[in-house]
């Protein structure tokens, strides 16, 4: 028995933000249906850094495992009859359209409260339900940029910087499955559902309370300075420094009186913190830099280390993976699919002592679980009939599909 077990989620979404969420909520436990088209949801065909995969994309098999897939024709009325009749028996759903988009299929709030007045409906945007942006694009990186966050980090001549992942995507499918969360204990508590709202842009803000409160309560503006730091708002050093040997490691604003005695630049040691933490922080950043790349990173770290000094190494993805503590953690998660072989992907991140998270279904192909959605909601004598007019898709897989191993 999961947390979620006995819950049903009908995840209408694409892309990342609402399939990582309701692929959270699988994890702990939901029979999550994925409801897709009958060509298939539009990240199977767009894969992030060229990763295929044998049936199934990186980019899509990262973000839907623990997931039933049903392929329905939407446009067509058998394929709303059977998506209707999935709605009496489901808890939640979750769909991220672009405005309009929901209300013309006919998967609006207003039309499934009328099939199941408990629904618990999340829908999630790129700038809100209304508003002068409602119909922008809600990408990521446009979202990086309206947020303010790019120029929080890097010098002052360096162009905006942008995170080196899809942070507002990521951060929008934890508020999210958050929403969902809360929503199922509200009706828990109270017997009814709701529609819930979550946008882009509202995640993304609010992941910077720290930043954006520090900006329009303290007034302290966004100041890059000449050398890379970390962050305009955290004093110095903070910032990833070259050793000897031509890595990297991190120093994390350590007391410049302990580091400058560490490292023998008495002017370092006589200065405050706070004060010149932050004022004076090129200059700090420069004598830091042309210290510490007088031996290699291993050196500095056990010294480090040892002195209780806030430090650490810069990792590619190999060395994530190979990291003990990773491994002790069991931060990832490998399992064996039935046509992409052996997968390692990283895995639920938070443990429960009596309810753990579990895989139950590795990522599906196209409508792998048709057939079988059909036949629970008492559709199973129309299979012929729906895959005869294009209302369904049902992609079962063969023997002779599965990956040897």
């Amino acid at each position: 028995m999961n947390v979620l077990s006995g819950y049903r989620v009908l995840d209408l979404s694409i892309a990342m933000s609402g399939p990582i969420a309701a692929s959270r909520l699988g994890d702990l436990g939901a029979d999550v249906v994925k409801v897709e088209p009958v060509t298939g949801e539009w990240q199977r065909h767009t894969s992030a850094g060229g990763a295929r995969g044998n049936r199934i994309n990186v980019s899509f098999l990262s973000m839907n495992r623990n997931k039933r897939s049903i392929a329905l024709n939407l446009k067509s009325d058998a394929g709303r009859e059977v998506l209707y009749e999935l709605v009496k028996s489901s808890d939640v759903f979750l769909q991220n359209y672009r405005p309009g988009v929901a209300k013309r299929l006919g998967v609006d709030y207003g039309t499934l409260k009328q099939i199941n007045p408990d629904i618990v409906y999340v829908s999630v945007s790129g700038y809100g339900e209304i508003g002068t942006y409602v119909n922008r694009p809600g990408q990521d990186l446009l979202l990086q940029g309206l947020s303010g966050m790019m120029m929080s980090a890097g010098r002052k001549t360096d162009p905006p910087h942008p995170a080196p992942c899809y942070v507002v995507d990521a951060v929008t499918a934890y508020t999210a499955f958050e929403a969902v969360l809360a929503g199922l204990l509200h009706r828990a508590r109270s017997g009814e559902g709701q529609y819930i709202s979550v946008s882009m842009l509202d995640a993304i803000i609010a992941f910077q309370l720290q930043e954006l409160s520090i900006y329009s309560i303290g007034h302290v503006p966004q100041r890059r300075t000449d050398e890379p730091h970390a962050h305009v708002y955290i004093r110095a050093p903070y910032a990833a420094y070259e050793a000897k040997d031509g890595r990297y490691i991190i120093l994390a604003f350590p007391p410049l009186d302990q580091l400058g005695a560490l490292l023998g630049i008495p002017e370092l040691a006589a200065m405050d913190s706070e004060r010149d933490g932050h004022a004076r922080r090129d200059e700090i950043h420069r004598m830091v830099k042309d210290k510490l790349i007088e031996r290699t990173a291993d050196d500095w770290l056990d010294l480090f280390n040892e002195e209780g000094i806030w430090a650490g190494p810069v990792y590619g993805y190999q060395e994530v993976l190979d990291d003990p503590q990773v491994k002790e953690n069991g931060s990832l998660l490998t399992y064996e699919h039935p046509t992409e072989g052996t997968v390692t992907t990283p895995g639920f991140p938070i443990k429960f002592s009596v309810t753990p998270s579990e895989l139950r279904y590795p990522t599906p192909v196209t409508g792998q679980h048709t057939r079988e959605l059909l036949e629970e909601i008492g559709y199973g004598d129309r299979v012929g009939e729906f895959l005869a007019d294009g209302v369904i898709a049902a992609e079962e897989l063969a023997p002779s599909d599965a990956v040897a191993t």
